[in-house]
């Protein structure tokens, strides 16, 4: 007898996952897509709560075709879904957290849009259930785009279908040397080796559930993780793209979600040692990544904090967090008649500082909530200055030549 393929297989990694496991099920076992269809692979990362059992009932229950594996605790998502990945037979994988849950019609949605697009990876709308989940990408239903033409960038959590191809023939796997940003190094991995992206956004796919017990797969874990999360997307960013503007326009997530906060509203309760720890372990990761391609992507605050973490100086940077703190709106200083907008956070033109006034130049994209600004206007005058200059050379020539 022939064994049909499965188009997908649901991979779900469960540490202590009672009661929220039971919601999640009861999503997959509702899926409108034929359960003939569907393999769920499920493996219970050495739970004590019944997470195991309740997941050996489920595969007794349902009709369709479940494994489930117990292992002892692994620290971290990555080994059980590393686990998961090597029993997966679908065509496709979805990374299901066991605190989640699938939203209605998810997974057909989700199939027949890559079976539709031809494409390697889909996002299903997400929501945030007593948390928040991304936003910016959800604008408009896509069939094809990719990483760059797109907000895609700021959702790197697994929960994606990826077609399972794509992960054999790069040998894909989740990083299980880090605790935290696993998921994004593979799902950056996957936006940038992908043939296609596409993105449902007229349907929820997708519900993240906030537990009340604070007890998510992933854990926390010290700053000095967050910086090595950092460094590895960095890392296979440089790797998988040629230095210029796609590559700056990349960076900006790992140096915006993942460095930024460290330098943040907990930097102010940092003890002196853990401030210096910090800046030690951002040289090395300033020196190389950060770039003027980065810093025109930021804000001015943002690219002002940064800015200090790259020159090294610790002693300017409290005065900035407490004012970022606080949600104090900069004054806009305008200059060159409006052609320019100055945000003057603490240090502007402070001779004693010496941060360049670039630091504090307003892109356009921030300078337009300002009264008075004139886009385009210094770049407007730049090029017609060149635009004359070049009538100029090119008549001189003219004349020489006659």
């Amino acid at each position: 007898m022939t064994v049909t393929q499965p188009d997908v297989s649901v991979i779900i990694g469960a540490y202590e996952a009672m009661p929220y496991l039971i919601e999640c099920l009861s999503s997959v076992e509702a899926q409108t897509i034929d359960p003939t269809r569907v393999e769920v692979i499920a493996v219970d990362d050495g739970s004590t709560d019944g997470t195991g059992e309740y997941l050996e009932e489920f595969a007794e229950r349902v009709p369709m075709h479940v494994l489930v594996i117990r292992q002892e605790n692994s620290g971290g998502p990555s080994g059980p879904r590393n686990v998961g990945l090597g029993k997966a037979t679908g065509r496709y994988v979805f990374f299901l957290d066991a605190d989640d849950r699938l939203g209605p019609e998810a997974l057909e949605r989700m199939v027949d849009m890559a079976d539709r697009a031809g494409t390697d990876v889909v996002l299903g709308r997400v929501e945030g259930v007593n948390r928040s989940a991304p936003k910016s990408m959800w604008g408009k239903t896509v069939e094809r785009t990719d990483v760059f033409s797109s907000n895609i960038k700021f959702t790197l959590s697994a929960q994606k279908l990826f077609r399972r191809a794509l992960l054999d023939r790069h040998g894909m796997r989740f990083d299980e040397s880090l605790f935290t940003g696993e998921d994004a190094l593979f799902t950056m991995e996957a936006y940038l080796r992908a043939d296609g992206v596409s993105v449902v956004a007229d349907h929820t796919c997708y519900y993240l559930v906030g537990r009340d017990d604070g007890k998510h797969v992933t854990k926390s874990g010290s700053y000095t993780l967050r910086f090595d999360s950092a460094r590895a997307l960095m890392e296979l960013i440089a790797e998988l793209v040629p230095a210029g503007g796609r590559r700056d326009q990349l960076m900006v997530r790992p140096f915006l979600v993942t460095l930024l906060p460290q330098f943040g509203p907990k930097y102010l309760t940092d003890s002196e040692e853990i401030r210096r720890h910090k800046f030690e372990l951002a040289r090395p990761l300033m020196d190389t990544y950060w770039t003027e391609g980065v810093a025109q992507r930021l804000k001015v605050h943002e690219r002002l904090r940064l800015h200090l973490v790259a020159e090294q100086r610790p002693e300017l940077l409290p005065d900035v967090v407490k004012f970022v703190k606080a949600k104090k709106q900069a004054a806009a200083l305008l200059e060159r008649k409006g052609r320019r907008v100055y945000l003057v956070y603490p240090h502007f033109r402070d001779r004693a500082a010496g941060v360049p006034d670039s630091v504090y130049l307003a892109e356009p994209r921030e300078a337009r909530a300002f009264p008075g600004y004139r886009e385009g206007g210094v770049d407007t005058f730049v090029r017609r200055a060149v635009r004359k200059a070049r009538r100029a050379l090119t008549s001189r020539e003219v004349r020489h030549a006659a």
